[in-house]
């Protein structure tokens, strides 16, 4: 019963601001998802990251041995993802990057850091970090059927991070009054994905439902042992393994859908797995969390 309330402590507050998405732009109200969203990627979350890595306890060994352990286990699992859409004789450019790259921005990081306080975020930040830079070159590449990969190099996420690890493994922090601006600003970044999420899902119509399912469960199937091998290869301590498992296993990102539309991709495809994912979620993620968190 006690882990069955801390579970849902939890996930509630990630769950509950979807819905207050959902239902505002159900209910008739006006919200930008696009305004919203480059808020909260180019000024909100890159705060966010950067704040977590200069203020964490965390190690700099830790902290690269999750980024290393975070691209051992894209790479089995994006290989694993490509031989299903092989066998599966399904198109590359609209399955492969959704079901390979989860959502660790908007439910990874909240998620991690309800369960497992500013450690679990700073581990999280990593992994969210290394997906946006991933999913901005080599997920736009193969969604684009080609095309530059320097991408990411234009991305605030990617200079957040790196500057956040730079500090940390210097151990520089900068003046008070520069963190607490960049607190600030960083604190709105879950918030605002939260209901972001929520809104983006309430305007989203799924495509073949089945399928949606069927894929949703492998690509579980598939980023859950691929996690737990990975975080056993590198050593990986309870924490540090809880929160690759969690992150590696989230459902499929709004943002894949953004990507499908902007580059012609099967966009209807790709916005059933996203609601059908999410909607599993509500199941899986307190089932991990169940098994993890103690």
């Amino acid at each position: 019963m006690n882990l069955a309330l801390q579970v849902l402590e939890i996930v509630a507050p990630g769950f509950l601001l979807a819905a207050l998405g959902f239902g505002w732009v159900r209910l008739g109200y006006e919200y930008r998802v696009e305004f919203v969203t480059r808020l909260a990627m180019t000024l909100a979350i890159p705060c966010l990251i950067f704040t977590a890595l200069v203020e964490s306890a965390i190690s700099p060994a830790i902290l690269a041995d999750m980024a290393l352990a975070t691209l051992t286990a894209y790479a089995a699992a994006g290989l694993g993802i490509a031989l299903a859409i092989r066998v599966f004789g399904l198109a590359a450019r609209t399955f492969w990057a959704p079901l390979t790259f989860g959502n660790t921005g908007n439910l990874g990081l909240p998620l991690a850091l309800f369960a497992f306080g500013d450690t679990g975020l700073g581990l999280a930040a990593v992994v969210f970090s290394l997906t946006a830079v991933l999913g901005a070159t080599l997920g736009v590449w193969v969604v684009a059927g080609g095309g530059p990969v320097w991408k990411a190099l234009q991305e605030p996420m990617t200079w957040g991070s790196v500057l956040g690890a730079l500090c940390l493994a210097l151990g520089y922090t900068p003046p008070v009054w520069a963190m607490n601006t960049l607190g600030l600003v960083g604190q709105m970044g879950i918030p605002l994905m939260l209901i972001s999420l929520g809104v983006a899902i309430s305007r989203l119509v799924p495509a073949a439902i089945l399928r949606a399912v069927a894929l949703s469960l492998l690509k579980l199937g598939l980023c859950l042992p691929v996690g737990i091998g990975a975080a056993m290869v590198f050593g990986l301590d309870t924490i540090a393994t809880s929160v690759l498992i969690l992150q590696i296993s989230m459902p499929v990102a709004v943002m894949n859908y953004m990507m499908a539309e902007k580059y012609g991709a099967d966009a209807a495809e790709v916005a059933g797995l996203v609601v059908i994912s999410t909607l599993l979620a509500v199941i899986t993620i307190p089932a991990i969390l169940a098994v993890f968190v103690g």
